[in-house]
């Protein structure tokens, strides 16, 4: 398993530069070389014997599909600076040709990996248990016989070949698609044509062979009986290509009359976006790519070699195989204590909430049983007047946007923030926002030039004393198919302050409002940025008793990085838990020497964002919890009090200047244990995390206690629960 990378340091261009540290050292590392140093953390996962080797092919898939996502939006980006003459550097210096040849490099060493960890790693291992992934060429005449029989009756008949000729120009290949590049000779004429076969995508990406053991590329059996496609004709060569095109949603919104058409236009044309990377078979005729570089308007430098598999989205299929000894053990994530169920009682959600605060962690907590339920109870309640909520990322079959339309169809006020330019979504979060107005939800799209990516819902209810607003604000989208996936968080409340901000919040959503402060929420674009450098200047000012801990997405935004920067050159103690891209170079000597940072890639993917600051009260101690105990030479459990703050945003320019995103500062003391008992354990870990070098380089955190983080937040998630069916009441947070 590799032990460090070193994308992201990058080379230096030029002479002095303000980007450089007295020390020599760059003070920024690179945002895409970050991101992929955090993709080939997740290619370690597969590579890794010590997981489960189904999950290894999962995230095989995983890797190959945040690549092709890399190369769609990312690499596709700097492209278009470059083909618009976009001069100056990035912050750690390179320019953006540099950045392409950098990533050229890294990505042509993580498909070596990707490759050599499938071949070498994976197939035999597979084996070894009983599902062999084998070749076209290692099989025998009833093998073949049997796959001429399936490609007859289920391939054949969906198979288009295309032949490129005077009167057949050259096809569209679209975005992702595995192809054929087909090489075919007319014996008669002699004359030579190049054809292109798409492999149909709804197609299994392995076929089984009659044994259920074995399982070869359906490419493979395609190329096979290519003469029964191109009947007559001498096949030359045959090999498989993709193409990957700009994904990006692009619009000029303040053209747009109406930003629901517009998307749906740029829906289409996304379609027909630039191809940005062409990736062929090793031993590809270098004719034919030649060829297929020259159609897709692409310099040498866009095209890649590869050994093996071009597609790895049939692993998904290898790993949703009946073998659960080959898999991670099955979670089913347990009722929140203080919404679960006693002596079979349904709950009464309000009731609970009323009582106090109710923080749910995902995945180890039900989603379905809190926020959902929280969301549905509203809809069906005679006595909720309104429902306000925000909508980025949904699932296929959304309970929460059903919710929404059986509250609209009983009369109650329903509005519906929908997010129309969420990446990848756009589609689904259209049809979600017809169906939603055809019942009478007051539905918006968002604002002009800014994505709304908050997360949250408010209900308005009509009680004894008068009308009581209940809130849910959190970190992950109201979508239940990743809260089964996502690490995330999210709070219940009925703080009359929270509920005035929320309300505040979506009058600025749906109308017209110059609202910038509130009471217990930070909103980005109006104040973001400017609250949390405040609040790390504030920590600054304590010295040594000042301690920041952090766990986000990304840290990218170079004025929050440099006042991090100050705060360690004062003495302020800082960890930062950044699960992908990091730009703040830690540890060195006279800028960061306070600063460290590390990374969890694990079963879930860590997606909450929380923000801790003692207040000066680092220099207090109390009793360490067992974790704390067991942590060895890591930073220090965290004191009591301080002020922890937990919400949608990273620390990224877009997410603090183009994006409406909410914090809220957390006032409830069990719900900050809660939050401190996260960060505590995340900090422990020493199986899934990996911790960054001053040079830039990622490097495993040793395993000397063997402490799984996401393991222990099932074991505490499952006592928890227990304790509460034995009727031992609601256990302590720590």
């Amino acid at each position: 398993m590799p032990t460090d990378t070193s994308l992201a340091t990058g080379a230096v261009e030029g002479g002095a530069d303000q980007g450089l540290h007295p020390g020599g050292e760059r003070r920024y590392l690179n945002r895409e070389l970050s991101w992929l140093d955090f993709n080939r953390r997740v290619l370690a996962l597969a590579a890794s014997p010590d997981q489960p080797l189904l999950e290894r092919a999962k995230f095989l898939a995983i890797f190959s599909s945040n690549l092709d996502e890399f190369f769609q939006v990312r690499v596709a980006g700097l492209k278009d600076q470059l083909a618009a003459g976009v001069s100056g550097t990035a912050a750690d210096g390179l320019s953006v040709p540099s950045q392409l040849r950098a990533i050229r490099r890294g990505v042509q060493e993580m498909l070596a990996e990707r490759s050599a960890t499938y071949a070498d790693a994976l197939v035999p291992e597979l084996a070894r248990h009983g599902t062999r992934l084998v070749e076209w060429a290692s099989l025998g005449p009833a093998d073949m016989a049997h796959a001429e029989s399936v490609f007859e009756s289920q391939m054949f008949p969906v198979l288009t070949p295309l032949g490129v000729d005077p009167g057949h120009p050259f096809p569209y290949i679209s975005n992702l698609s595995l192809n054929l590049a087909v090489m075919v000779r007319d014996p008669q004429r002699g004359e030579r044509r190049f054809a292109r076969v798409k492999v149909p995508p709804l197609l299994p990406g392995f076929m089984a062979l009659p044994d259920g053991e074995r399982f070869v590329p359906v490419e493979q059996v395609i190329a096979a009986f290519l003469g029964e496609l191109f009947p007559g004709m001498e096949i030359e060569s045959c090999h498989a290509f993709r193409v990957i095109r700009n994904a990006d949603l692009t619009l000029a919104e303040e053209e747009a009359d109406d930003l629901l058409e517009a998307v749906e236009m740029e829906l289409r044309r996304r379609r027909f976006g630039r191809a940005v990377c062409l990736q062929v078979q090793r031993g590809f005729s270098p004719e034919v790519r030649d060829l297929l570089a020259r159609e897709l308007d692409l310099l040498p430098d866009d095209v890649y070699e590869v050994d093996g598999l071009l597609d790895y989205e049939g692993l998904w299929a290898v790993h949703a195989l009946d073998r659960p000894e080959l898999k991670d053990e099955p979670f089913t994530p347990v009722n929140p204590v203080r919404l679960a169920p006693l002596d079979d009682e349904p709950v009464d959600i309000f009731a609970a909430v009323r009582a106090e605060d109710v923080m749910v962690h995902h995945p180890y907590e039900s989603f379905a049983m809190s926020t959902e339920a929280f969301v549905e109870q509203a809809a069906r309640d005679p006595k909720v007047l309104a429902i306000k909520q925000t909508l980025y990322r949904t699932s296929g079959d959304s309970p929460v946007v059903r919710a929404l339309i059986r509250a609209a169809e009983r009369g109650k006020q329903v509005a519906a923030l929908v997010e129309l330019k969420a990446r990848g979504d756009e589609a689904a979060n259209i049809g979600w926002a017809r169906a939603l107005e055809q019942v009478g939800v007051h539905v918006v799209y968002g604002l002009i030039g800014l994505k709304t990516h908050a997360k949250t819902a408010l209900v308005v209810r009509e009680e004894g004393d008068g009308l009581r607003r209940y809130c849910h604000i959190g970190t992950g989208n109201y979508n239940s198919s990743t809260a089964r996936l996502y690490e995330d968080i999210g709070i219940l409340t009925s703080s009359p302050a929270l509920g005035e901000d929320l309300t505040d919040l979506f009058n600025f959503l749906t109308g017209y409002s110059r609202q910038a402060t509130y009471r217990q929420l930070v909103v980005a674009p109006l104040a973001l940025r400017s609250r949390i450098i405040e609040l790390i200047e504030r920590e600054s000012s304590y010295g040594a008793d000042g301690r920041i801990v952090w766990k986000v997405n990304n840290l990218v935004d170079r004025k929050v990085i440099d006042a991090l920067y100050a705060a360690s050159q004062s003495g302020t103690q800082v960890d930062l838990i950044v699960r992908a891209m990091c730009c703040l170079r830690p540890a060195v000597p006279g800028l960061s020497d306070n600063i460290r940072v590390r990374s969890l890639v694990g079963r879930y993917l860590e997606h909450s964002r929380i923000f801790y600051f003692s207040d000066g009260s680092a220099g207090a101690t109390r009793a360490p919890v067992q974790v704390e105990r067991d942590r060895g030479g890591l930073a220090p459990a965290l004191p009591d009090g301080g002020r922890y703050l937990m919400g949608s945003a990273d620390i990224m320019e877009r997410n603090l200047d183009r994006r409406v995103e909410a914090l809220v500062d957390v006032q409830e003391p069990h719900v900050q244990a809660r939050l401190r008992e996260i960060l505590e354990v995340v900090l422990a870990d020493d199986e899934l995390a990996w911790e960054l070098q001053p040079d830039g380089t990622w490097g495993k955190v040793p395993v000397v206690k063997h402490f799984n983080a996401q393991k222990h937040f099932q074991e505490l998630a499952l006592s928890r629960s227990r304790r509460r069916a034995q009727g031992d009441g609601v256990p302590p947070a720590l």
